[in-house]
């Protein structure tokens, strides 16, 4: 039986497969997941873009609160906020892990710490995921 990290990681949309994001840890509790930062990352120099990061971040937060969501329910993200500490290069291989902060029966927020190769926090982000009562199917007509 596949772990849940893989069927995550099988199941990854468009951006973040672009990134190359690769999930290495996922529970109910916590999402890990690294890349490493290539030429289409970055920023104009040699270090990685900040949409690249708050990308990283909503999806490990976004994942998160899915794994929290009771049936019939869906999630997006109502707000974010990055703090970006420090660079990471070309090259460089960057980790992500995902915490929840809050998981309620109308929010949830999911805080990520990004840090490079060295351990150094490269970006925290703080972001709140609404929770919404899925609408039902409609009838074929």
């Amino acid at each position: 039986m596949a772990e849940l990290k893989d069927k995550i990681q099988a199941r990854l949309p468009g951006l973040p497969r672009f990134l190359g994001m690769t999930v290495t840890d996922a529970t109910k509790d916590r999402l890990v997941a690294e890349l490493v930062v290539q030429e289409a990352h970055c920023n104009g120099t040699d270090s990685i873009h900040g949409g690249a990061l708050m990308a990283l971040a909503d999806t490990l937060g976004a994942l998160g609160a899915i794994l929290n969501l009771r049936a019939g329910q869906i999630t997006t993200t109502l707000e974010s906020k990055t703090n970006f500490l420090s660079a990471a290069r070309l090259g460089a291989r960057i980790v992500a892990e995902a915490l929840p902060l809050h998981r309620g029966r109308r929010t949830q927020v999911w805080e990520t710490t990004i840090r490079g190769e060295d351990g150094r926090v490269v970006a925290k982000v703080t972001q709140t995921q609404i929770v919404l009562e899925q609408d039902p199917p409609k009838a074929a007509g």
